[in-house]
């Protein structure tokens, strides 16, 4: 028996979710700056900006992001991207904000790692069902699984492996086996949890 499809998010449900979604997203990304550890995806791009030029992480992070939205607006729809938008830009807010607000007389890079990739993933997950993403490989993933089926926490997981191979360059070995290690929690969070022919929320 076919499940019938389940009524939308309203607008105030939708705003919600991007602000907690983000907020987890943030989060993460503090976890992950602190330990100096990277991610994958154009927030793994912010990351290297940051630490090798000193540029601030939240604007890069906007900025970064900017070209996708051109891409998004044409074959995902001007709801989602306009939600992308929006969510992007709080990240980025939030991402400047957090240190005023929290801050670590401790963190294990390891538990920094898992913590950070779970947060994040849970964040993209609400963002996801909702209609947003964070732009970037997101965007992609998500177009993919809308197009071709493709899950999208296997496309980005993916992606990201390529992106995070640059780490090992640009860090130690420690360092960057541990972002790897975060990174497949985040992608493992959104393959487990994110699948089309599951959720029926929009």
């Amino acid at each position: 028996m076919t499940p019938a499809p389940a009524a939308p998010h309203s607008r105030l449900e939708d705003i919600q979710g991007l602000l907690t979604g983000c907020l987890f997203v943030a989060l993460g990304v503090c976890m992950l700056r602190e330990a100096t550890l990277f991610t994958g995806g154009t927030t793994g791009v912010a990351f290297l900006a940051h630490y090798f030029f000193g540029l601030p992480l939240g604007a890069v992070l906007f900025v970064i992001n900017l070209p996708f939205y051109v891409f998004g607006w044409h074959k995902l729809g001007h709801a989602f991207t306009i939600k992308t938008f929006a969510s992007v830009g709080l990240l980025s807010a939030y991402v400047e904000l957090l240190p005023r607000w929290i801050s670590f007389a401790y963190l294990d890079p390891i538990f920094a790692a898992l913590m950070a990739g779970l947060l994040v993933g849970t964040g993209i997950l609400i963002l996801i069902r909702h209609g947003a993403s964070l732009g970037g490989v997101t965007i992609m993933a998500v177009y993919l699984q809308k197009t071709r089926g493709w899950r999208a926490g296997h496309v980005q997981m993916a992606i990201d492996a390529i992106i995070l191979l640059t780490a090992f360059a640009l860090t130690d070995g420690y360092k960057a086996l541990l972002s790897l290690l975060g990174a497949f929690a985040l992608n493992l969070v959104i393959a487990v949890n994110h699948r089309a022919d599951r959720y029926y929320g929009a």
